[in-house]
């Protein structure tokens, strides 16, 4: 339960929550009990998770079954600008509501009406425009096998071009002996590297198909036998087929990088049967299941512990580096490996819901959601491909007529038509953000999508609430004055005599104050709970009065000694009619919270607190932790007015909440976020969300924002601007067709290892 929504009326509750008998002011109610049920609200988003259409544009229902969804592998996919033009092409089909295609994992999840159904339909599109790229339903694939395969194809892709280099140069070695020898060998050469792409090319062009990089090379390969510079022409091809080898391992190698860090599925558990253990699947555990789990191996599937202790490295899942201890009846998270001992688990939900799956699922999710760099990169390369034809048709054509020098513009043309090749520009975004979301999952960071990223590189203001998220949502006891004959363990034992039954946090939290520093305590007797104002109640013989500043004021107190000094709730006390002290209860400031508010202050951020808790104890605060800008005493819809006013003086914002009890003003920021440990509300409301709930995930999260903003943008500018320096040169008369293969394969390869960069970003 958390404190926020709580009252309890005899105490002066400073923190906002209320209960009958005492008083706190923020604004929500419970009886007497504390007890409180409540829906879960979700905040509006600005796009559908599932989907990625704006919310005015989405028609998702697939709970209501008018949509289902289903996620395809597309297997030997090897083309990020072909897979832009599937998904454009799968869109189109009247029985698909939306359609996207993840290039880094080779994924396409399609939302419509039954979308098994249309399998032929996607393999038709598909292989159409490129050929052997084959659709199947996901099978369960561990990242190992998946591998496997890739370097199947790789190993075939080889053989192909260690048999074409061999021909290349026997044909430059017969060149000084026979023109026809050496022709007969580089055709030969050409087929075996090229002959796969040429046919591709034609079966495209008969079905009304061009301006692919299928067509484009071969355009460019046979103009260079035409004009006879054959070592050009299967030299280009070799050189193109070398650098996609070396671009696909290396975006191979950058997914299995990043999958393999967010897959933590354990293949195998331990059950313990009537006849003793036997091995089992994971995904066949059950609920009620018992497993066991030795020291190194990681924790299967979300459980109980229900037999042994040990300790548990939660940094997979959380991104904390220091090993939790765990015992019976404590929850472990799957995906946290077991230091120590061996321990019996209760399993409490299976593979699929798990947590381990759920963080799978959730990093897959963000890679289909993209931003809108990647989308406006995937409409320019539909207009550059043709621009860049016709400026080569152009080229081979007006300077010749002018000139009549046929064979050296038509050479130039020919670079051009290499150089329209769009790969490195369409894959140069998509990875960037996958990385980044890849680099946020090992610390402890869901990344709801690229759009989440790309909105928080534009933050300008973070906006947080305050219970819960700069401080731990709990309520502790701070210190015990005494001011009467009694000593402070004696007013403590006093205070939870009469406490001793309360369900609310302040009354728990002094009787664990007690029971933590073995204070006895005393039966109460005659205990009278007076609404509003405290409770009367003898103890030890004597009468106790235990509230507040009203109680006391009611019963003829003198309270002048009394000095409210401190940040938090103050329960007084008085011992037969003599006041006689006072416990200070507050909700303890995270230990991070300083550092982490330092951080962004140093990022150039503006940090802003909301609260609807009283202004002394919100500057308290924040004076604690160094947020410059605090308003308090705010209840939720004067919350969402004040995040306005914030955008309008400072720009973007981003809250940082619960993402449940905050859901309109997590509505009305440009980027929700959620503290939670993973709690299922807070993974499906917010944009992102910190695992661990410690605040120096912000900061690190907004590092990754930014660091992933810039490569991305690095690569764009890195991949045009390659290609715009070869028309150049090519128009000079200085690059060749060599250089404008490296300018296509070979930048998108540099691209790729740059987009990598993002996933060792630095943890502090």
């Amino acid at each position: 339960m958390n404190s926020k929504e709580l009252k309890h009326d005899h105490h002066e509750h400073k923190e906002g929550c209320c209960h009958d008998h005492h008083e706190h002011k923020e604004g929500c109610c419970h009886d007497h009990h504390g007890h409180h049920d409540h829906e879960h609200q979700h905040p509006a988003k600005t796009h559908c998770d599932k989907c990625g259409k704006s919310m005015e544009d989405c028609e998702c229902d697939l709970e209501g079954g008018k949509y289902q969804k289903q996620i395809f592998i597309l297997e030997n996919l090897g083309c990020a600008n072909c897979a832009a033009k599937m998904e454009a092409k799968i869109n189109e089909l009247p029985e698909v509501h939306t359609a996207t295609i993840t290039f880094t994992t080779k994924q396409l999840c399609v939302t419509g009406k039954n979308p098994e159904k249309s399998l032929s339909k996607f393999q038709e599109i598909c292989s159409s425009i490129e050929s052997e790229v084959v659709v199947k339903v996901r099978e369960k694939k561990s990242i190992k096998e998946e591998r496997k395969e890739e370097k199947q194809h790789e190993k075939k892709e080889l053989i192909s071009i260690v048999a074409g280099a061999v021909l290349f140069v026997a044909g430059l070695i017969a060149q000084d002996k026979s023109e026809v020898v050496s022709l007969t060998v580089f055709l030969a050469g050409y087929l075996v590297l090229g002959g796969e792409i040429v046919l591709t090319a034609v079966k495209n062009i008969i079905k009304g198909k061009v301006f692919d990089e299928n067509f484009l090379m071969t355009i460019a390969t046979i103009g260079a036998f035409v004009i006879q510079e054959y070592p050009e022409a299967v030299g280009v091809m070799l050189f193109y087929r070398i650098g996609e080898l070396f671009e696909h391992k290396a975006v191979a190698k950058s997914r299995s990088q990043i999958m393999e860090t967010i897959d933590m599925r354990a293949e195998n558990v331990t059950l313990v049967t009537s006849a003793g253990t036997k091995v089992i699947p994971a995904e066949n555990a059950k609920v009620g299941d018992i497993i066991v789990i030795k020291p190194g191996e990681r924790i299967p599937l979300d459980g109980v512990i229900v037999e042994g202790e040990t300790r548990i490295d939660t940094s997979p899942v959380t991104g904390e580096p220091v090993p939790v201890s765990v015992k019976e009846n404590e929850s472990v998270m799957s995906g946290c490996m077991n230091l120590s001992g061996v321990v019996k688990m209760k399993v409490e939900k299976i593979l699929e819901e798990s947590m381990v799956s759920r963080i799978m699922e959730s990093v897959e999710n963000a890679a289909a959601s993209k931003p809108k760099i990647d989308r406006f990169i995937t409409k320019f390369a539909r207009v550059y491909t043709p621009f860049v034809v016709i400026a080569a048709i152009a080229t081979a054509i007006i300077p010749s007529l002018i000139t009549g020098n046929w064979e050296y513009w038509v050479y130039t043309a020919l670079t051009f038509l290499v150089i329209s090749c769009p790969c490195a520009l369409v894959l140069s975004v998509p990875l960037a953000f996958f990385s980044g979301i890849g680099s946020g999952s090992k610390q402890g960071i869901l990344f709801k999508g690229g759009i989440s990223l790309e909105a928080m590189k534009d933050v300008k203001a973070i906006v947080m609430d305050k219970t819960g998220t700069i401080t731990e949502g709990n309520f502790v006891l701070q210190k015990c004055v005494s001011v009467g004959k009694q000593t402070e363990e004696e007013l403590l034992s006093f205070a939870a005599a009469c406490e001793a039954n309360s369900t609310h946090p302040i009354g728990v939290s002094i009787v664990n104050a007690a029971k933590k520093q073995q204070i006895a305590i005393k039966q109460a007797e005659k205990v009278i709970e007076l609404s509003g104002h405290g409770i009367s109640a003898v103890v030890d013989g004597k009468q106790v009065l235990c509230g507040n500043q009203k109680l006391m004021k009611e019963q003829g107190v003198d309270c002048s000694s009394y000095k409210n000094e401190s940040y938090g709730t103050e329960v007084l006390l008085a011992i037969e009619g003599n006041y006689a002290g006072h416990l200070l209860i507050s909700d303890t400031v995270k230990k991070d919270a300083k550092a982490a508010i330092e951080s962004l202050n140093r990022q150039g951020f503006v940090t802003i607190m909301l609260t609807g808790d009283a202004e002394e104890n919100a500057k308290a605060v924040a004076a604690e932790t160094g947020v410059s800008n605090v308003y308090a005493k705010l209840l939720p819809e004067d919350k969402v007015s004040k995040l306005q006013e914030i955008r309008q003086k400072f720009g973007s914002v981003m809250f940082v909440g619960d993402g449940i009890n905050d859901a309109p003003v997590l509505a009305g920021a440009d980027v929700g976020a959620a503290m939670g440990s993973g709690a299922d509300a807070a993974i499906e409301a917010a944009d992102v969300v910190f695992m661990t709930s410690d605040m120096e995930a912000i900061p690190k999260a907004m590092k990754i924002a930014k660091k992933t903003g810039r490569i991305s943008m690095q690569n764009v500018v890195f991949a045009l601007g390659i290609k715009a320096m070869v028309m150049i040169l090519g128009l000079a008369g200085i690059a060749s067709m060599w250089l404008a293969v490296f300018a296509d394969t070979g930048v998108a390869m540099l691209c790729v290892l740059n987009s990598v960069r993002v996933l060792y970003s630095k943890k502090k």
